[in-house]
């Protein structure tokens, strides 16, 4: 036993304390290199584990009106993802969490072994706060893991399907897809933020450590219209549409002075804050998407470029004769009767005489209405940005046949959207100056450019006043207590798919403005397929244009300019 006594060998206990205490050492050697002469490799290596840079999500801008009413605002929202490589170990809890979520088992079921192999899946989105909350607290007594949450935002719409086709809404991932949301997408959808958090093998958030960038919240879009404008021309139009039993309308109210938009209403429409069952035709914002002929609404324009001509003055004679014109194998009639042969300038707006205008066509030529035309912007983009938005067609022509002169002086072979027309109003109502299209609210005064003679806009307007206050003017237009002036016009549509005109599909149109002491706003209303009152301009579009003109005026606080009217309609 000797042998196994260490006394006897005391170079080998020697040699394992000695192993044992280079052992040690290099053991505290190496811990104290990695702590604080290495350190930055763990650090690396534990902060890859650990610490996460997450989104902060930038809340959208809010849309306004001119007065700061509200017309689309974000609200927040829960929304809840699982991660399925977790989940699918929670196979036993599958049926609490489908009916936490309202959702059938086999479709839970289904939806996340099809995507086992993600690491990110919604279970649902845009829930209410206390809804999410309540489901996450739920899950976390019930110890149920794979289920986490981030705060979103919503898109809520105040004035609903009143101001839809203007407005238009978001997806689901809060990015613009229709109207100005989409157009102003870049200002509306603000910054997204970073920050620094720390969390646990599980994604699990521990602790906040850095705010490393903040979200910058998108810019607030004041936009031109006036909601109470937008509500009187939305009610009117959906009224006259039912009672006209009509397919569609639109109604767009203009400001004279400063081309900004104060009310765009079409029917149909629907609701941006429920869109289960949207149909894709509602969407559409007629006043600037549909082109249509304009009819005799054209007539003042093309009456305008005769007067710029030089050649003709208000009261000069046309004869009309029998009230029909033969061209080649075509025949211009005037569907109105007139007491002789001969009208003056204003007789033939006021009888909308396509004989009349088509002579006075031929005299100062076609390339002479198109350049006055192009001059109003018709057949060019009003430069809105509005997503869909048509320019419509100018026909141009190195020669001029008849045929072809006479159809654009009096509406036809030309097609634009009821704002081009607002806006060619606009500038005869604003003695021949435009100002350019806005839906934005402006502060200060546009740059304004005399695009036509002020004596010839001046001579229109007294015009256009008589085709209202005639005898045998168009009295469903006039406004009780003011002078206004416009112009009916009746289109017949070729539709598509069918050969040439249909024969009982027609667009009735109105187009006018006031008070004639001081022109201050344009109203153009279209009343597309009337089936029920007849579809003349004057009888289906006209009255709309009444009432919306006439609370128009009551609401901005409009001075009457025509008491007389309202005198005699006492007595």
């Amino acid at each position: 036993m000797e042998g196994l006594d260490g006394a006897a060998y005391p170079w080998r206990f020697r040699m394992v304390l000695g192993l044992l205490g280079v052992l040690v050492a290099v053991i505290c050697w190496r811990i104290i290199s990695l702590q604080v002469f290495n350190n930055e490799f763990l650090q690396r290596q534990g902060d890859a584990r650990s610490l996460r840079y997450i989104t902060i999500p930038a809340c959208r801008g809010e849309i306004v009106d001119r007065n700061g009413e509200p017309l689309a605002v974000s609200t927040p929202v829960t929304t809840l993802w699982g991660n399925p490589k977790v989940l699918i170990g929670e196979e036993e809890k599958w049926p609490v969490i489908a009916r936490m979520l309202d959702i059938s088992f086999s479709d839970f079921s289904s939806y996340l072994l099809k995507n086992q192999e993600k690491d990110f899946l919604y279970l649902a989105r845009r829930l209410p706060p206390q809804r999410g909350e309540e489901i996450m607290s739920f899950f976390q007594k019930d110890r149920i893991l794979g289920v986490y949450s981030i705060e979103e935002s919503r898109r809520y719409y105040p004035a609903g399907a009143v101001a839809a086709h203007v407005v238009g809404f978001t997806d689901l991932d809060d990015h613009g897809s229709e109207g100005v949301e989409f157009a102003y997408e870049k200002s509306l959808q603000g910054i997204p933020g970073k920050e620094k958090v720390l969390k646990d093998r599980r994604g699990d958030l521990i602790r906040d450590i850095q705010l490393v960038k903040p979200p910058k919240a998108g810019e607030t879009l004041n936009l031109s219209i006036d909601l109470r404008l937008q509500y009187l021309a939305h009610r009117e139009l959906e009224s006259a549409v039912k009672e006209n039993n009509a397919k569609a309308g639109s109604v767009v109210i203009l400001d004279v002075k400063t081309g900004e938009i104060l009310a765009i209403a079409n029917q149909p429409t629907y609701n941006p804050n429920n869109r289960a069952h949207l149909l894709p035709a509602n969407m559409r914002n007629r006043a600037l998407v549909d082109v249509f002929e304009p009819a005799s609404t054209m007539k003042p324009l093309s009456m305008s470029a005769a007067l710029e001509s030089g050649r003709w003055t208000p009261t000069d004679i046309v004869k009309i004769d029998s009230g029909t014109l033969r061209l080649g194998r075509y025949t211009i009639r005037d569907l109105s009767r007139t007491e002789g042969p001969q009208l003056d300038l204003t007789g033939i707006l006021i009888r909308s005489s396509n004989v009349g205008m088509s002579k006075i066509a031929f005299d100062i030529g076609g390339d002479t209405i198109h350049n006055f035309l192009w001059r109003l912007g018709i057949g060019q983009s009003s430069g809105l940005g509005f997503p869909g938005e048509r320019a419509g067609h100018l026909p141009n022509y190195a020669k001029w046949q008849p045929a072809e002169t006479a159809t654009l002086s009096y509406g036809y072979g030309i097609s634009l959207t009821a704002i081009q027309l607002a806006h060619a109003y606009s500038v005869i109502a604003n003695n021949g100056k435009n100002a350019p299209l806005t839906l934005i609210k402006t502060n200060k005064s546009p740059n304004l450019e005399q695009v036509i003679p002020k004596s010839v806009a001046s001579a229109m307007q007294g015009m256009l006043q008589q085709v209202i206050e005639a005898p045998h003017g168009i009295f469903r237009a006039k406004v009780m207590g003011y002078h206004i002036a416009g112009k009916s016009g009746t289109a017949r549509k070729n539709t598509v798919g069918s050969k040439g005109y249909a024969i009982d599909a027609h667009r009735g149109i109105f187009a006018g403005f006031g008070p004639l002491s001081d022109p201050k706003y344009v109203i153009v209303v279209t009343i597309d397929e009337p089936s029920k009152a007849g579809y003349f301009g004057g009888v289906v579009a006209a009255p709309v244009f009444s009432r919306v003109m006439a609370g128009t005026f009551r609401l901005m606080n409009i001075r009457p300019d025509n008491l007389e009217s309202v005198v005699k309609t006492k007595n």
